[in-house]
């Protein structure tokens, strides 16, 4: 009969391969930083809709400002242009805590967080036509190399 002891030592095969790590980072970062400009764009491009509630002078001043934010809110999620990259950001966060509940905290927050800036300014060149100006590339590659300096002083 198998033992139930949450003391008992784990196998060698319970542990996630480094492939596993660096696509559960690279999943993140991605999650997060490629639907960014895409979400900005759509709630940028959103149309103005009216909502009698929210100009009705017979409410106060307070309730019509949350009329508006819960309606500009609502306006916004129910678009697929911003609705579709929303829950794929949110699905990066999801998979962000199951991260740093098996990986080491001090690489997984500088990690994701870096490669979530490295995909948001692919996310810019790829939504917005942004030209990734040659300054930006020497960041980027500084970002990698901060990365890797991370991961190495981790496994010394």
């Amino acid at each position: 009969m198998p033992t139930t002891d949450p003391d008992a030592p784990l196998s060698p095969h319970s542990s996630p391969s480094i492939f596993n790590w660096i696509l559960g980072f690279l999943l993140v970062g991605m999650a997060w930083g490629l639907t960014t400009p895409f979400m900005r764009r759509a709630a940028a491009n959103a149309p103005t809709i009216a909502h009698p509630s929210v100009e009705d002078p017979k409410n106060s001043w307070i309730w019509r400002k949350v009329l508006g934010v819960f309606w500009g809110i609502v306006d916004t999620v129910r678009r697929p242009s911003y609705a579709v990259p929303f829950l794929l950001n949110v699905t990066g966060s999801v998979w962000f805590f199951l991260l740093i509940g098996k990986a080491e905290l001090s690489l997984t927050v500088p990690i994701t967080n870096s490669l979530a800036f490295l995909f948001t300014v692919v996310g810019e060149w790829w939504a917005e036509g942004k030209v990734i100006s040659r300054d930006t590339w020497i960041g980027m590659t500084l970002v990698l190399a901060g990365i890797a300096l991370c991961v190495q002083s981790k496994s010394i």
